[in-house]
């Protein structure tokens, strides 16, 4: 039987930049205590297992404290089941370029989620792309060489590979999102992605996981509660307002990152990140008023979840389209 869509809510677009924001500073403090854990011999198989895992019993509680346990009921587990094993492989990108990089340029990497979203619905969905899109990947990829420094002292090529590679998968699973999102409560998008990655990620414990002490755990319950909250506040953003409103809110997480950067690691960008992240930035922005332009009514380009985003969770952009 096919899901009917829920009825439209009012938009509420001061509401909607608010909750986007929230969801940047929390996100951005997850690949903060991500990349801590990495440090603190924390593998990637065990990060991307109790991100996910974590988030089960918060949600159950949260739901059970308030008697809406019901908003879970789903007739899309498949639909559910394939966004989360986009979205696992989307998180394990995110986890391994803050763990490999430095978080302002595994940030600025995954706001080439758009320049992808535009190559797929051209090349994939076969859709009409006008020079201003084309122009705008160009553009994107131009401040991508730029903060590779090709030639010069390069970028990590596997935290590059990670951060490119996030940057496509988030945008895969935006689309998914956005179809999961017509019949589904986002607190239920939140839940499946986090049950069926727990699932996937559980198969490579036991070849990764270790004792941990007091320090590590608590790492590792920050991750879980802020990666959650993020998630939740990504996909409330798109309930009460447009994509091309609230997506202009992801780029507020290059602050937070090298805020942290400069806090934790005593790093600031490179002259090279500061050069390459504006121009990457104003090609996102180019793509997302060129889509609000067209009045488009699902934009595959600019909608992040980061858990897409952060599959996301995007590093912080999004992810989302991830955990």
């Amino acid at each position: 039987m096919k899901a009917s869509p829920k009825p439209e809510r009012a938009e509420r677009p001061m509401l909607a930049i608010a909750l986007r924001v929230a969801a940047m500073a929390m996100l951005s403090t997850m690949f903060m205590l991500v990349k801590v854990s990495g440090e603190a011999g924390v593998s990637l198989p065990e990060l991307v297992f109790w991100r996910q895992a974590m988030s089960l019993p918060i949600i159950v509680t949260a739901l059970l404290l308030t008697g809406k346990l019901g908003l879970l009921a789903t007739r899309r587990m498949s639909s559910h089941a394939k966004r989360a094993t986009t979205g696992t492989a989307g998180l394990c990108c995110n986890i391994g370029a803050a763990t490999l990089l430095p978080l302002p340029v595994a940030t600025t990497l995954g706001f080439t989620t758009p320049l992808f979203a535009v190559l797929i619905t051209a090349l994939v969905l076969r859709e009409t792309v006008g020079k201003w899109r084309w122009t705008a990947v160009l553009l994107g990829f131009i401040g991508v060489l730029v903060i590779t420094r090709p030639g010069d002292v390069p970028v990590p090529a596997l935290g590059l590979a990670a951060g490119l590679g996030a940057g496509v998968i988030v945008a895969i699973v935006s689309f998914q999102i956005r179809d999961l999102a017509r019949t589904e409560e986002p607190i239920a998008c939140v839940f499946w992605f986090a049950f069926y990655g727990s699932l996937f990620s559980a198969f490579l414990l036991p070849f990764y996981v270790r004792p941990h002490g007091a320090y590590e755990w608590l790492l590792l319950v920050g991750v879980g509660l802020t990666g959650t909250l993020a998630q939740f506040l990504i996909t409330a953003a798109l309930r009460f307002g447009q994509v091309a409103t609230v997506v202009v809110m992801d780029y507020t997480a290059l602050i937070w990152s090298t805020f942290y950067g400069w806090a934790i690691w005593d790093h600031l960008p490179s002259y090279t990140t500061w050069l390459g992240a504006p121009v990457i930035v104003a090609a996102g922005l180019i793509i997302t008023s060129r889509e609000h332009f067209l009045s488009r009514r699902i934009s595959p380009t600019s909608a992040l979840d980061e858990s897409a985003t952060e599959e996301a969770e995007p590093v912080p952009s999004a992810q989302s389209k991830g955990t």
